[in-house]
C-alpha cells in the first residue's frame, strides 16, 4: 500500500494523506515511528487515543500540545513527555 510505505520512510507525509488515512490507526504509528511530530497530523479521535499519544510523546515530548485536553493531564503521559 502506497500510503503505509510513504509513510514509514517520510512520516511527516502524513500531512497530505486524505482525512481517511490521518484516521487510520496503523498509518498513524507507522508515521509517529519516523516523524514523532506526525501527531500534529493525526485526526482528532487518534489525537485521543492514548497509545497513539503515548507513542508520540516518547519520541517527542513537545508534542503533547498536539494530543486532546484529556492526555494533557495525564500523568504517567505528562511524565512521559517530560522524560524527553
Amino acid at each position: 500500500e502506497i500510503v503505509m510505505a510513504a509513510v514509514k520512510r517520510i512520516g511527516w507525509v502524513l500531512k497530505y494523506a486524505s482525512d481517511e488515512w490521518k484516521n487510520d490507526r496503523k498509518i498513524v504509528m507507522a508515521a509517529l515511528k519516523q516523524y514523532g511530530i506526525a501527531l500534529e497530523y493525526a485526526s482528532d479521535g487518534l489525537r485521543n487515543d492514548r497509545e497513539i499519544v503515548m507513542a508520540a510523546v516518547k519520541r517527542i515530548g513537545w508534542v503533547l500540545k498536539y494530543a486532546s485536553d484529556e492526555w494533557k493531564n495525564d500523568r504517567k503521559i505528562v511524565m512521559a513527555a517530560l522524560k524527553q
